[in-house]
């Protein structure tokens, strides 16, 4: 069983002179679903090496069991501060992928070609494609065989407008993932703000927040099994 793992190079919050990148509860709690279940585990990113962590994230509020035990982890470290270059993975290499969150990806893997082929190449194969938060952008440029939006009649989630107003990074952020999805005919769907909640359409698998991504992760293990 092998799983890929894609993550933000990204690390410039905007204009506002602070840092961002990938949100570590989204990374850590999906990377021990997989490890636990046996997965070999692949992690790449647009620039390679060592993706940015959003600091936001690395704060004691935000810090669970699973970040605990990444941090501790020093095989897991080594791994993510070597992950592959994106544009040298290919689909066929891998039974899933999963892309975590973070506001990083809303830069960098919206409009990325590499990214944009694998999740179509993966989806087209009937393997599970996930995502989770603002990772849930990546979808948004992807496309059916016949040219319109993959997310098209779908049932999508991602991070909600509102948990963005809360963050107060409405007018920082390039896109806001609700209004994004819905404006590619995606059936967007949310629960409570902050709360796990996860769709599966078919083989898209879709987190709204960082609470969602264990529920996500284990939904694609589900599916592969």
């Amino acid at each position: 069983m092998n799983v890929l793992m894609v993550l933000t190079s990204h690390d410039k919050l905007g204009n506002t002179g602070k840092k961002t990148g990938f949100w570590l509860e989204e990374f850590a709690a999906p990377y021990y679903v997989f490890k636990d279940a046996g997965a070999t585990i692949t992690l790449a990113s647009p620039a390679g090496g060592q993706p940015p962590l959003d600091p936001s994230s690395d704060l004691p509020d935000f810090q669970t069991a699973a970040t605990d035990r990444f941090k501790a982890d020093e095989a897991a470290n080594v791994a993510l501060a070597n992950t592959v270059k994106l544009d040298t993975v290919s689909a066929d290499e891998f039974d899933a992928v999963f892309y975590p969150g973070g506001h990083g990806p809303l830069w960098d893997l919206v409009d990325n070609t590499n990214s944009i082929s694998l999740i179509e190449k993966m989806y087209f194969a009937g393997k599970p494609v996930g995502v989770v938060c603002h990772a849930s952008a990546a979808l948004v440029n992807t496309k059916a065989a016949d040219g319109s939006p993959l997310v098209k009649s779908k049932n999508v989630t991602g991070f909600t407008n509102s948990e963005e107003d809360a963050v107060q990074l409405t007018d920082v952020v390039p896109l806001l993932v609700e209004d994004a999805l819905q404006e590619k005919g995606a059936i967007y769907q949310k629960g409570p703000d902050w709360a796990s909640f996860v769709l599966e359409d078919e083989n898209l698998i879709s987190g709204q927040n960082p609470a969602s991504s264990e529920a996500a992760a284990k939904a694609i293990l589900a599916q592969l099994r």
